[in-house]
């Protein structure tokens, strides 16, 4: 082996060791001071030492290197001495502000002047636990249990207190507990689950989960088991209008509704990152909009609010879904009814028009279509879009990264430029969409995205946004601010 080889080596488990040293004090902000870090909004909590260091990897896309762990290692270990109070934190902004604006300063001294709000509250939380009922418990239903426990903390924020579901079989509650368990498609559960027969509970790390049986959603009386005031989740789909879903309210110990579905009538769709101010404490019932529409709705703002948008065709390759048939056999819907394992198949979407209640500025300037295909997770939209203003494929490519790094979308678009990436490499992701910048067309006033998304575990992360929302739960987040206003540069560039 060469000396360059040895080298790389002795490197790589540098890197290593250093990860390993941050796992425990990631584990201890969590546990003792309800601080969640993260790597540009890829959370470090309950991750393995590899997972840190593609995280600190991942960095290059912002700043075309990679984020340093002798930077954020020292920093996670001072940010373990301020006994801090709740916040979110992210550690390679926070690292970069330092780099830029620490001017000389110790990290102590930059540290505790950034972090003033919460230095020295260890521990403090002022939220108010909210909690919460999965009504269902399918393919969403389940991905929000596991973002929702992973997301569980000290018990402040978001609660899950309880499922309900018709009950199958005899067995019901173990087969439910091993869908939780085990995933075809996102894999194992991360952590462990117990089942209590005699209690009719799920209890996956320390979250204990009742199990309600019901097929009426007016007459539970969560009261029962000590819910109060419970954000109820209908990930049903069986009722999508304001009649249907104010029926929830009719059971005690319910306080609001959110469906994961588009909703009907005057209901509002909500797409978090772009018009979630419009949640009021009036609003009782209110939807997560689709899976399609929240991937594609960040995007069409930031090119609408920088290029304008005349008018636009939406295509969405979708993957199948429960709705349709295995095997060929009578479906209500047209084409459904054919193998869904087996066929290319077309289909409608109402999510161009739904854009629109999210985005009202696009009103009547998209149509949309829809071809279901045999996959079963990671979709895509095409968007074909004729611009107000001649642009370049470059210059809408930069702008898009720099969104998906440091505006207020950036929560929701991803942004990606690998010549080798397909569908499976976004299972996970979330983030509501993620932009293939290689597939990218741009012709004057003509252009093309390709825009990736998770229909399912993206969709829930933007879900639990939403719970967030109306329940008011979120932690202040560090920093405050980015170190510049990039797009604000670009802008400036581009005159």
């Amino acid at each position: 082996m060469s000396q360059t080889s040895d080298s790389c080596l002795d490197k790589w488990m540098g890197r290593e060791a250093l990860a390993e040293a941050m796992i425990p004090v990631i584990g201890r902000l969590y546990r003792e001071n309800n601080v969640v870090t993260s790597i540009h909004g890829r959370s470090l909590i309950n991750k393995s030492t590899m997972n840190i260091l593609k995280a600190h990897r991942f960095a290059r896309r912002m700043s075309n290197t990679e984020l340093q762990l002798e930077e954020t290692a020292p920093l996670l270990n001072a940010l373990a001495e301020l006994e801090l109070g709740a916040a979110a934190i992210d550690i390679a902004r926070l690292t970069e502000k330092y780099r830029a604006e620490g001017e000389g300063a110790s990290l102590d001294a930059f540290l505790r002047t950034e972090l003033a709000d919460i230095v020295g509250k260890r521990g403090a939380d002022n939220r108010t636990s909210t909690d919460v009922v999965l009504y269902g418990f399918g393919r969403i239903g389940r991905l929000l249990a596991r973002i929702l426990i992973e997301k569980a903390g000290g018990g402040h924020g978001l609660r899950l207190r309880a499922i309900v579901v018709r009950k199958g079989a005899d067995n019901d509650l173990v087969k439910r507990a091993s869908l939780l368990r085990r995933d075809s498609v996102h894999g194992s559960f991360e952590g462990t689950i117990r089942v209590d027969e005699e209690a009719n509970t799920i209890t996956a790390n320390g979250v204990q989960i009742q199990v309600i049986y019901s097929d009426n959603p007016a007459t539970v009386d969560y009261t029962a088991y000590g819910i109060k005031d419970a954000l109820v989740v209908d990930n049903t789909g069986r009722w999508r209008d304001a009649e249907g879903l104010a029926q929830h309210l009719q059971s005690k110990g319910v306080a609001r509704v959110l469906l994961t579905a588009p909703g009907k009538g005057n209901l509002k769709n909500i797409v978090h990152g772009i018009n979630q101010g419009d949640i009021t404490d009036e609003d009782k019932i209110v939807t997560a909009a689709s899976c399609t529409t929240n991937a594609i709705t960040p995007v069409l703002k930031a090119i609408n609010d920088k290029f304008g948008i005349v008018h636009g065709h939406v295509e969405t390759v979708h993957s199948f879904t429960n709705d349709q048939n295995l095997i060929d056999n009578f479906h209500k819907g047209d084409r459904r009814g054919r193998s869904a394992a087996l066929n290319m198949v077309i289909t409608e979407t109402g999510a161009a028009k739904a854009v629109a209640k999210a985005l009202p500025e696009l009103q009547g300037k998209l149509t949309g279509n829809a071809i279901r295909v045999p996959t079963p997770d990671v979709s895509m939209a095409i968007l074909n879009l004729n611009l107000s203003t001649s642009t370049t494929r470059d210059e809408v490519n930069d702008y898009l990264r720099e969104m998906s790094l440091h505006s207020q979308l950036r929560k929701q678009i991803d942004y990606i430029d690998s010549p080798d990436v397909v569908s499976t490499d976004f299972v996970g992701s979330r983030r509501a969409g993620i932009v293939d910048g290689l597939a990218t067309i741009s012709t004057d006033k003509n252009l093309v995205l390709y825009v990736w998304y998770d229909n399912e575990f993206g969709y829930s992360c933007q879900v639990v946004r939403v719970m967030e929302e109306m329940a008011g739960v979120n932690p202040p987040s560090f920093p405050a601010r980015d170190v510049v206003a990039p797009i604000a540069v670009l802008e400036a560039a581009n005159a």
